[in-house]
């Protein structure tokens, strides 16, 4: 198989999986739809799988396809820098590339963005520094921040990466040795451990639409200043907490974690990557914007 000459119906697979219609993704790239679909027909020949599962109520990527299009859907995002790169006519950069990121970030979103990043610019140099405290920029010489709250008035620029809930959740040891919890109100008879933001007033919504609001008292029976350990603390059995859904999810999925009061959630969070950036960006920061956004999608999501 000829794999360069598969490079370009790569992008347009990447496309209609994006777009999750054929319609769509032609109208994106410019083509027709049935040009569209042969290519994806002749890239499934050459392959030898089927990527693309077409039924009456739309289109669904395979096994198959969910595999390539983990590989292939950050192409175009490639294609298009390495154009932007040669007509800037700049050095490819280099040197200490400095981020502060909190740690709910640090191992789904920030480690791979920053290994991809790393692959494309191998002359930029990372020092990354793990922090659930707020850090200033200029005070500690850092090039970005990821930042989840709402953000304070200041000199940055800030770019949007995504929106993330937190849910309740305590061990399966822990809830078989405390009372049932059928009841917000109930929460404020268990041992609660606040993570790092939260004290111990808790306002909890309906879960979707946060259009029913409710502040609980709870009662803080261990505390600590990172996520990873007030986490570590619920995994122990030592209480219930309120965290970021994204982080511990794969916790709930083993079964390690239960989530309690399911209809029920915490504050959506904005997450922001700031930069110190007051004119044009520089090429490695845009691309790690681009793969921000595309880690904590994939993170949300799961």
């Amino acid at each position: 198989m000829n794999n360069i000459k598969m490079l370009p119906a790569l992008l347009m697979f990447a496309e209609v999986a994006k777009q999750g219609s054929f319609t769509l993704a032609a109208k994106q790239i410019g083509m027709s739809k049935s040009a569209l679909s042969q290519q994806l027909k002749r890239l499934e020949q050459n392959i030898g799988q089927q990527l693309l599962s077409r039924n009456t109520r739309g289109m669904s990527l395979t096994a198959a396809g969910e595999k390539l299009l983990a590989r292939s859907e950050l192409l175009q995002d490639q294609v298009n820098l390495a154009f932007e790169e040669l007509s800037s006519s700049k050095e490819a950069p280099s040197g200490v590339f400095a981020l502060t990121i909190p740690h709910s970030c640090e191992k789904d979103i920030v480690l791979p963005a920053l290994q991809q990043l790393c692959l494309e610019f191998p002359l930029i140099e990372p020092r990354v520094l793990v922090s659930d405290e707020p850090k200033d920029l200029i005070q500690e010489n850092m090039d970005l921040a990821i930042y989840a709250g709402e953000l304070k008035d200041s000199n940055y620029r800030a770019l949007p990466i995504g929106t993330a809930r937190e849910i309740i959740c305590a061990s399966p040891a822990y809830l078989m040795k405390r009372p049932t919890i059928q009841s917000v109100e109930s929460l404020g008879e268990h041992r609660w451990i606040p993570a790092p933001w939260q004290n111990t007033t808790l306002s909890l919504y309906s879960e979707g639409g946060h259009t029913e609001k409710t502040d609980v008292e709870v009662k803080a029976f261990a505390s600590a200043n990172t996520l990873p350990c007030a986490i570590e603390l619920v995994l122990r059995d030592m209480g219930i907490a309120l965290l970021p859904e994204f982080v511990v999810q794969p916790h709930v999925n083993s079964g390690q974690l239960l989530r309690v009061l399911p209809d029920r959630e915490g504050r959506q969070w904005p997450f922001y990557m700031v930069h110190r950036f007051q004119q044009e960006k520089p090429i490695h920061i845009t691309r790690f914007y681009q793969l921000l956004k595309h880690f904590f999608a994939k993170a949300t999501i799961a």
